[in-house]
């Protein structure tokens, strides 16, 4: 029976040492091919997956934006600054700057009243007029009344003003302006760009001579925007109704009767070319109030560059740190350690080539900041190995009890800085969350390091006891000590 029990250990020993030597080599494989990978897109210039930098690391513009909500409700404030936001990234991918970036921000440091204000980040324009220009053509499109009052009160006015020129002389009123400055007597309804579905280039039907070269842009409304139309043309049926495109008054159609199913008609002269561009203008978004440029900064390419220069410094100076200090404090399995950071900074590379994350100065420091962090759980994991291997296991032993007992800390450490990395991203402003972002996946990457590569490596080592002595032994000692 002995004889027959060590013939069949002895086959299951080499079957488990063939599948542990097998699962290292797969591990090994699949890592050094990710690396060519990331090594070619890298450097090939026309490579499908280069890595995206930041207006910090690969120089732009920076364009600030402040909107005037003085006519809108506050409740709603946010709710159509998140609508502007969607509007001009529609408009700038127009650009080809598939890596902007346009968030919303808020100040009131110089008044009670908050500000509203839009940034948006363009890396690699460098030629802020052709984004500017772009932007500046997203057309606010607004629906007013005429009215009756203001028409006879700006009537008066003109009246006085004409009788003076008359007489020659002047007069000064105060708060009055003269005619030509004048605001159209219109008042607002509410009803703007922001409840615009779509908008559509048609032609006259049936017509014939001139009005056949007349075309004119028919708009749909959403159904919050169909119900108010239906509203204020059934409430004011013989009323002008005057369509403003930025401020100009393009026509003022009389309203017969109420108009259901949310739909309206935008004419004014244009010429094929110019409807056909209002129609792209208000498909692609009208705004729902006025914004207008507060500022521009144009980083230089220099600039980025020596940015990102010192962080590639920075990175390397600590991987070659935090490997010196894994190998020479836990010598062979501070080796094993350094694999698996090896293997960690070519997934992350990895993702930050395919996902794609937009690296900036921030996101690059995040990613400095968990190099050291990367081996956390190796050092856990090795602290433990050290106990079992001094109590007299072998290091094969040591290692599957050291990755048992330093599981529960592992899983904690993690998972409370993975918690900490989604508040920064759901709360931060966009430098917040790409520094949150890439911490994120930095910590997700490196308990992956060490669950699944330190642990293969480390139990596919021979199995040695610290009494057997010899440079074996000494490799898997720690620290001062054998």
């Amino acid at each position: 029976m002995s004889e027959g029990s060590e013939g069949t250990t002895v086959p299951n020993q080499q079957s488990q040492s063939f599948l542990r030597w097998f699962r290292a080599i797969v591990l090994l494989g699949v890592v050094g091919f990710l690396l060519v990978s990331v090594w070619q897109n890298a450097t090939d210039p026309a490579s499908n997956h280069p890595f995206k930098l930041g207006l910090d690391l690969a120089g732009g513009s920076h364009l600030v934006y402040e909107a005037d909500t003085s006519k809108v409700d506050p409740m709603e404030v946010p709710e159509l600054m998140g609508v502007l936001r969607e509007v001009i990234e529609t408009r700038v991918n127009r650009l080809g700057v598939e890596e902007n970036i346009v968030y919303v921000e808020q100040s009131s440091f110089v008044t009670d009243e908050p500000i509203e204000r839009l940034v948006v980040e363009l890396p690699g324009v460098t030629d802020v007029s052709q984004a500017v220009a772009e932007i500046g053509r997203t057309p606010l499109l607004e629906f007013k009344l005429f009215d009756a009052e203001l028409a006879a009160e700006r009537d008066a006015l003109q009246n006085v003003e004409s009788i003076v020129e008359d007489a020659g002389t002047t007069i000064a009123t105060s708060g009055a302006t003269s005619s030509a400055a004048e605001p159209l007597p219109f008042t607002d309804t509410g009803l703007t760009g922001r409840y615009l579905e779509s908008a559509a280039l048609e032609f006259p039907q049936g017509q014939s001579g001139q009005l056949a070269n007349q075309p004119y842009v028919t708009v749909a409304f959403t159904r919050e925007g169909a119900e108010l139309f239906e509203s204020i043309t059934r409430n004011n049926v013989g009323t002008e109704l005057g369509i403003f495109l930025d401020g100009e008054l393009l026509s003022a159609p009389v309203i017969n009767e109420a108009i259901p199913g949310g739909t309206a008609m935008i004419s004014g002269g244009f010429t094929p070319d110019e409807a056909r561009a209002l129609a792209q203008n208000l498909s692609f978004g009208a705004l729902p109030f006025p914004i207008e440029l507060q500022s521009t900064q144009t980083i230089g390419a220099t600039l980025g560059e020596e940015v990102l220069g010192k962080g590639i410094e920075a990175g390397i100076v600590g991987f070659i740190l935090v490997i010196t200090f894994m190998v020479v404090w836990y010598r062979l399995p501070g080796l094993v350690a350094a694999v698996a950071l090896s293997t960690y900074v070519t997934i992350m590379l990895a993702l930050f080539q395919y996902i794609p994350v937009t690296l900036t100065a921030a996101g690059l420091a995040g990613f400095i900041i968990s190099l050291g962090m990367a081996v956390d759980a190796n050092v856990l994991v090795f602290e433990r190995l050290k106990e079992e291997y001094r109590s007299g296991k072998d290091s094969r032993t040591a290692a599957y009890e050291g990755f048992s007992r330093a599981w529960s800390a592992i899983r904690d450490g993690n998972i409370t800085s993975i918690l900490s990395a989604i508040i920064l991203f759901w709360f931060g402003t966009s430098l917040v969350k790409g520094f949150a972002l890439v911490f994120g996946l930095g910590v997700i990457v490196s308990m992956l390091s060490a669950l699944v590569v330190t642990r293969t490596l480390l139990v596919t080592l021979p199995a040695v006891k610290r009494s057997d002595g010899g440079v074996r032994a000494f490799l898997f000692g720690n620290g001062l000590s054998r």
